[in-house]
């Protein structure tokens, strides 16, 4: 069979059949993992295929660059004090689940650290593709957003940190390399939009996912994965929102949510070719059960009882928010990848993470009525065309008109 064809295949088994299982309640990345791992058991080491990691690389990059343009300061400042208080807990529960992994599991500190970020951390770019499908209101979707993205700045500070502080050398120069790309991006789009973008009408978009994959390379580079630097590009991006309006508008995030959802499913694929065999072992199902079982509830009750006990939110909302920020996926797969190449992690402990992770992710589907998609269908108010319209004073263009054909007697 020529490789044409395989890849013709492929792209047709991962983006059809996800979505056909979707009725089912099965969410679809999930369903591309499985096939990763089948393909994996199937095929051997010829299911790592340059193009398939390309494709990858990709679609991480691009959820994580939507992630960032998501980032609205602003409406962060506006929740300042809760959410000062939601990541001083989370840092309490970092640390304590770091100390117990460094106690109990016989692991390093930074191995210990990288396990708690994989429990813990909601997978911010996943959670802000599938919001819409959820049935949660304004404010709730409001907290959720905020909670997910407080959660994933302070995440990628410590994971750069960790992987980083085991040579103090290496950690400055790794920072000083970081503070020069923050520095350098907003010139670098600023520049592009001064000498490109007049000459190239309706470029922004291409140069938006070429910056941020530049910006994920060098953090690649740096040993700290793709998604810090498509994080950051996204949220220069946001920031310099005023000066260059097109650079981050609407229409760009939505051409950008379709781009990762075309991409998405290989990382999901890829991810699951990555799996080896000794985690796929009914030791480490039942460790991961166990995980699931005592940390799931944990950090599901955490986040209920600071909304109803400090913040006297009423008890169905604050269930709709804990169980939203549920889902770990990307980022425990990506910790859960690092620490299995660069901190041979046991492949007990690995197949644990998964399926931990995989179980999270399947909760919302079921507890709130919605399956999750990586392209959900956007109906915020102000989203469509014509509301934007009525909201500058306009008058929305009526439908152009249906053309009858002739009536022909006889």
């Amino acid at each position: 069979m020529s490789n044409e064809l395989i890849y013709l295949l492929l792209i047709f088994g991962l983006l059809v059949i996800p979505r056909a299982l979707q009725r089912f309640k099965l969410p679809a990345p999930i369903t591309c993992l499985v096939l990763g791992v089948g393909a994996m058991l199937a095929f051997g080491d010829r299911v790592h295929d340059p193009v398939i990691v390309l494709l990858s690389t990709l679609g991480i990059s691009s959820l994580f660059l939507f992630a960032g343009l998501e980032v609205d300061l602003a409406a962060l400042r506006k929740g300042v004090g809760r959410l000062t208080v939601h990541l001083g807990i989370r840092v309490l529960t970092l640390a304590g689940m770091a100390w117990l992994a460094w106690r109990y599991l016989d692991l390093s500190w930074q191995a210990a650290a990288l396990v708690a970020l994989a429990l813990l951390t909601p997978s911010t770019g996943f959670i802000l593709d599938t919001l819409e499908r959820l049935g949660l209101d304004e404010e709730e979707r409001f907290w959720v957003t905020s909670k997910a993205i407080a959660g994933e700045l302070l995440a990628l500070a410590a994971l750069f940190v960790v992987l980083q502080a085991g040579d103090p050398m290496e950690l400055a120069t790794s920072s000083l390399v970081m503070l020069a790309m923050i520095v350098g991006l907003p010139l670098l789009f600023i520049a592009l939009g001064r000498w490109v973008v007049p000459h190239a009408p309706g470029s922004e978009f291409s140069l938006l996912v070429m910056v941020g994959m530049v910006a994920a390379f060098i953090t690649y580079k740096l040993g700290v994965y793709y998604l810090v630097g498509a994080f950051i590009a996204g949220l220069v991006a946001r920031m310099l929102r005023l000066r260059m309006p097109r650079l981050a508008s609407d229409d760009n995030m939505h051409a950008l949510r379709l781009f990762a959802t075309f991409f998405v499913p290989f990382y999901f694929f890829h991810a699951g070719t990555g799996i080896s065999r000794d985690a796929l072992t009914w030791e480490a199902a039942g460790l991961g059960l166990v995980i699931t079982l005592v940390v799931l509830p944990l950090r599901i009750g955490m986040i209920w009882l600071q909304r109803r006990l400090m913040f006297r939110e009423e008890r169905g909302s604050s269930f709709k928010v804990s169980v939203a920020l549920a889902p770990t996926l990307v980022f425990t797969l990506v910790l859960a990848n690092i620490l299995h190449v660069r901190f041979d992690l046991p492949g007990v402990l690995f197949g644990a993470l998964i399926l931990y992770t995989v179980l999270n992710t399947m909760l919302p589907s079921f507890l709130l009525h919605s399956p999750f998609d990586v392209d959900p269908v956007d109906d915020r108010p102000g989203s469509h065309p014509e509301d934007r319209m009525r909201a500058e004073g306009e008058a929305p263009r009526p439908p152009p008109p249906t053309r009858q054909s002739p009536r022909i007697t006889g």
